[in-house]
Order: structure tokens, then C-alpha cells, then sequence
């Protein structure tokens, strides 16, 4: 059959939803995990009581690992082990054990309060082949890792779950994630729920360890990130120090916002709990830097630079932006929390017609039609919540009626998302909820991209200049 008219059979059935309410089963324990320290460079290990797909008898032994986009081409390669003096160098081939090429890269540590962190290694390893099997070795001893790159092109997947924790929920949800033959990994914030605990921060990388070593997590700050103690820390130091994101390679001043291109698609990752005013860093680097980052080079320079600005459709048609706190929200919890960025951003993300806006924090599911400025709008952006990875604060049962037109599903449960883009044009959207640890597929939708709908050659009047204005 002819690939169009698939395309318009499936579209005519687009949207497909539970039609019953659910009833979430109680909360599950948090997951503990006792220590087993290994001596020497070998990286920090652990022995958790954790089963990632098929489990054997006894323990599973995992290192703490994780990997994420480092530019075009590039990964970045993170660790940590207990011996400060361990090497912080990756050697990776495409064969088992037949290295054939070695990357050296950078170190890091901090204290809090009492704590204080293993070596955090970064390293980025690169130019690599795309949708290629990698094998890699971290500080030239210990267990080999698999990785596999991003496509260049479509079909192109990722996976999408925020608010993740270490609960037995989290556990299901990465099973179940692990199921989805994905690419990369979108996380709108609150991580590990450390919450000044700093061992979970540890506890935490273990837990991720399985699935992030393999393909490439990228993440941005949530609320639980901050960790900040008056006069004594500063907010962010955990989370700085053990995820460093591509915030260099995008011409980002922090690590809390930065974007990256994956196949055809620019995704842009912003900061809820970073200054977004109309003077702040992160807005002048979204929209055009001003001429004090250019100097003393010149303001074409500092334009290029700026990201809307470089965002080119034809190469990249799909456009998509992740922060912690939902703009469009029919929960009861959390509101109006992301009002105040909204205002200052949502214009500049519909003149640049940005796709799909994924956001965390309300631990529940919502997704919306494509709507702008609390109105339904065929060139806005849809807006999905995914705060539902599994964290030990349970669900948002509660939602405001009448439910608004904009909102299309809402359900409280916990599951993940999976966003396939087929090609420049349609990407399939599926929420899977975890219905007793099963994986269930509860909202399906087609998308058409900005793009493929004509939205974007309207763009040239009032809202291109919003982008071009100072």
C-alpha cells in the first residue's frame, strides 16, 4: 500500500484513548540500595536488589554510568569512581574488546556538608559514524559498554519521561521504557529526588545505569535539582557536576539550558528555575545575544549565535522544546507556577513554531491540542505533561472541571511516552501507562509538524519580527 494513503487511513483514526477512568494502585516503597565499594580505579559500584527486563538468581552488579550528545557527532561519556587519580579516558571501537580509538577528558568533585562525591569523569568521544554500534571501556580497566548513535535521519525515536525518583514505580517505568526501541532519551526535569540526600544522587545513577549507558539521556533542572543551603551552597552543584549537558556546544553560559540536533529535529532544552526575564542570559541566548557577548567580535557573530535564530526547518523541521513546569495545566497542583515564563517566552516559541512543548512537575498525564496564548491555535504548539516517571511523592489526582477546550487527555497515573518521527512531516505520539506493571498504550495521536502544515510560511510577518526585534 502506498505510504500517503497509509498515512491518511491512520490519520482519519488519529486519536485513540481510554475511554474509563482508571484507578491507580497505592504508592510503591522507595528502592535501597546497599553499597559495594570497589577498590582501586574501578568505577563506584553497587549491589542493588534492582532487575532490569530478565533477572537470574541473586544480585544484579551495575556501574554507574551514562552517556549524552557532546555536538555533532559526539558523545559524552560520564562516570565516577572512588580514586581521584583514576584516568579520565574512554577507549571505543566497533568491535568487543578492539578499541581503536581513546578520548581523554576532564574530572570533577564537590562536597555537601558532610558528603562528598566520587571523581565525576566526563569525556567526549568523537567524530563517531551515525546509527552505529559502539563498544566502549571507561579509565582503561573494568567492564565494557555498549552504544548505540542516533540515526541521521527519520525515523527517529525518542523517549519521554520526567519527575523520575527511585521508587518501584521508577523501576517499572524503566522497564518499560527499556522496551521501547528508542533513541534518545528526554527527561523535563526532577531526577533523582536526591533532596539534599546526597547518596541518592549515586543511588540514582546506579539505578538509570542500565538503559543510560546505551543510548544518550538528555535532561534539564527540575524543582527537586536546586538543593541550595543559604550562604553555605549554591543551588545546582549536585546536578552541574554529574549532569553535564551539550550547554557548550549550543553557545549556552549554563549548564541549565542549552538545545541540540538530532536526525531532523532541533530540541531545545530551557530552564524553569533559571532567570528567563526579558534581560536574563537564557532569554538573550534563545532569542539574540546582546552585543556585549559579541564584543569585540562582530553582531552578525552574536546573532548567529543566538538559537531560535540559527534554527533552520529544512534541515531540522521538527522543533521541540522541554522545561519542568507546565505552561498549559488542568491539574490542580502546580498551578500557575509556569505563568510568569510563559508570558515572557510563549511568543517567542510560537513565532519560531515550535512543535511539541514537553514539561514535568504535576505528576500526572496531560496532553493538549495546539494552542497559543491560552487559546486554541492551528499554529501553536501542543503541549504534553509527563511528570509521571514514577517519584515517591505520588500522583496529582486532581483536576480543575470543566476540563478546558484546549486539553485533550488528563489522567493521573504514572507511564512514559514514546515520540516516533517518521519523517518531515507526521510523528506518532504514544503515552504508556504502567497498568500493573504492564505496559499499556492509553493516548495515541498523529502529529503534523509546523512544518507539513503550512504554519510556518505565515511566519514571515508579525511573528518573525517578534524573533528579529531586540
Amino acid at each position: 500500500m502506498d505510504s500517503k494513503l497509509v498515512l491518511v487511513v491512520v490519520l482519519a483514526l488519529s486519536v485513540v484513548s481510554a475511554s474509563t477512568k482508571y484507578v491507580r494502585p497505592l504508592p510503591r516503597k522507595t528502592l535501597h540500595f546497599p553499597w559495594d565499594p570497589k577498590p582501586s580505579s574501578y568505577p563506584q559500584q553497587l549491589v542493588c536488589r534492582v532487575c532490569y527486563g530478565v533477572c537470574g538468581a541473586g544480585f544484579t552488579r551495575v556501574i554507574e554510568v551514562h552517556i549524552s550528545l557532546a555536538g555533532a557527532k559526539h558523545m559524552r561519556i560520564t562516570w565516577v569512581t572512588s580514586d581521584r587519580y583514576s584516568p579520565s579516558i574512554v577507549e571505543y571501537g566497533t568491535s568487543s574488546k578492539n578499541y581503536t580509538s581513546i578520548s581523554r577528558g576532564e574530572n570533577t568533585s564537590y562536597k555537601y556538608l558532610l558528603y562528598r562525591s566520587g571523581t565525576i569523569h566526563h569525556t567526549v568521544i568523537g567524530p563517531l559514524h551515525d546509527d552505529t554500534l559502539y563498544f566502549y571501556r571507561c579509565g582503561r580497566e573494568g567492564p565494557e559498554f555498549q552504544l548505540k548513535t542516533p540515526p541521521s535521519q527519520f525515523p527517529v525515536t525518542f523517549s519521554v519521561a520526567g519527575d523520575l525518583g527511585q521508587t518501584e514505580w521508577t523501576k517499572t517505568t524503566l522497564a518499560h521504557i527499556d522496551q521501547c526501541k528508542y533513541d534518545i532519551h528526554l527527561l523535563p526535569g526532577d531526577l533523582s529526588y536526591a533532596d539534599y540526600i546526597q547518596r541518592r544522587w549515586d543511588t540514582f545513577g546506579e539505578l538509570l545505569q542500565p538503559l543510560a549507558s546505551r543510548r544518550p539521556w538528555m535532561v534539564t533542572q527540575g524543582n527537586h535539582e536546586k538543593e541550595n543551603i543559604p550562604f553555605l551552597k549554591d543551588g545546582f552543584l549536585p546536578y552541574n557536576s554529574r549532569w553535564k549537558m551539550p550547554y557548550a556546544e549550543s553557545n549556552s553560559n549554563s549548564n541549565l539550558y542549552y538545545s541540540f540536533e538530532v536526525a531532523g529535529v532541533h530540541a531545545i532544552m530551557l530552564g524553569s528555575y533559571a532567570d528567563y526575564d526579558k534581560y536574563s542570559d537564557q532569554y538573550r541566548w534563545l532569542k539574540v545575544l546582546s552585543l556585549s557577548y559579541a564584543f569585540p567580535f562582530s553582531i552578525l557573530r552574536g546573532w548567529s549565535k543566538a538559537d531560535l535564530s540559527k534554527v533552520n526547518r529544512r534541515r531540522t523541521p521538527w522543533l521541540l522544546v522541554l522545561f519542568h513546569m507546565p505552561w498549559y495545566n488542568s491539574n490542580e497542583a502546580h498551578q500557575g507556577e509556569g505563568d510568569a515564563m510563559m508570558e515572557t517566552m510563549e511568543p517567542l516559541l510560537h513565532a519560531a513554531g515550535v512543535d511539541v512543548v514537553f514539561a514535568g512537575h504535576v505528576h500526572a498525564y496531560e496532553r493538549s491540542k495546539r494552542v497559543f496564548n491560552g487559546r486554541l491555535d492551528r499554529c501553536g504548539a501542543v503541549h504534553i505533561t509527563i511528570g509521571d516517571g514514577g517519584n515517591k511523592e505520588g500522583l496529582a489526582h486532581e483536576y480543575k472541571e470543566p476540563q478546558p477546550k484546549w486539553s485533550v487527555f488528563r489522567e493521573a497515573s504514572f507511564g512514559h511516552g514514546e515520540f516516533k518521527i517518521m519523517n518531515s512531516t507526521h510523528a506518532l505520539w504514544r503515552w504508556h501507562r504502567n497498568d500493573d506493571d504492564q505496559r499499556v498504550t492509553s493516548d495515541q495521536v498523529w502529529i503534523i509538524s509546523l512544518f507539513g502544515s503550512g504554519c510556518l510560511l505565515k511566519k514571515n510577518g508579525e511573528p518573525r519580527k517578534t524573533l528579529m526585534e531586540p
